[in-house]
């Protein structure tokens, strides 16, 4: 990781009307990293998301990714970042690789079948690539999204709730795939309601809160912030995902 945040916010404003939606948010993200934000429905997240890929202006602040200014420099920060927002965004009448190779050919990337190609081997799609889109499920249409949004290598990629709508299988691919992201040194800013998914997939935790960010920290040091438990030896019970994911031998990807 460099030391130069790979995104950063100082005091972002946004309001519609007179709903003040965010209300000065400090934010910094390491490069390289997975920070997960979280906030309750209203709460903002993807109203900062899409101040940050340049779709929206914001009304006070600064916000900077990959070292670009999102409002002097737009053109500059669109090329490098991707945005997957809830629902995938695939051509249901294309093949998974037909769809790689149009995205591949409008961001005028040099050998746009070879890309293709690869990216269907990174996300376990190349026995599946000569298919229409129609027929995948929620998790392979899911992975191909991601695919797709990392066509021209961005450094920085958003991702607006990925698993909405996913069965537990489904997640469990979407989340194999986020941490090949990271593993591959491309920072991952994620938006969740699920504390289950920030805690699997997250180096970093910020908390958006009546439009400020309230906590932005590690993990761990987010953690640290509850009062410390009395450890007690109970037995658990397999929670209702694990027995489903048992029963219809799925198994938590890498």
């Amino acid at each position: 990781m460099t030391t130069t945040p790979a995104v950063r916010t100082v005091g972002l404003t946004k309001s519609y009307a007179d709903l003040a939606v965010l209300r000065g948010v400090d934010l910094s993200v390491p490069a390289g990293s997975i920070c997960a934000l979280l906030g309750r429905n209203g709460a903002g997240k993807t109203t900062l998301v899409r101040i940050l890929s340049t779709l929206l202006q914001p009304d006070g602040g600064t916000a900077t990714v990959a070292g670009h200014d999102v409002v002097t420099a737009p053109g500059r920060v669109r090329e490098r970042i991707s945005l997957t927002g809830q629902f995938a965004a695939v051509d249901d009448v294309l093949t998974g690789r037909e769809n790689l190779v149009l995205v591949a050919r409008l961001r005028r990337v040099a050998a746009p079948t070879r890309v293709a190609d690869d990216l269907l081997d990174r996300f376990s799609l190349t026995e599946a690539g000569r298919r229409r889109a129609a027929t995948y499920s929620g998790g392979m249409r899911r992975r191909l999204d991601l695919a797709m949004s990392l066509v021209a290598d961005p450094p920085v990629v958003f991702l607006d709730e990925p698993t909405t709508g996913l069965d537990p299988q489904g997640r469990h691919e979407v989340w194999a795939a986020v941490r090949d992201l990271a593993r591959g040194g491309t920072t991952v800013l994620l938006t969740t309601q699920h504390l289950e998914e920030a805690e699997r997939l997250a180096d970093r935790v910020a908390v958006l809160h009546e439009g400020r960010v309230v906590v932005d920290g590690t993990l761990a040091e987010v953690q640290a912030l509850a009062p410390p438990t009395t450890v007690e030896q109970v037995p658990r019970p397999p929670s209702l995902e694990d027995v489903f994911l048992g029963l219809t031998g799925a198994q938590e990807s890498r």
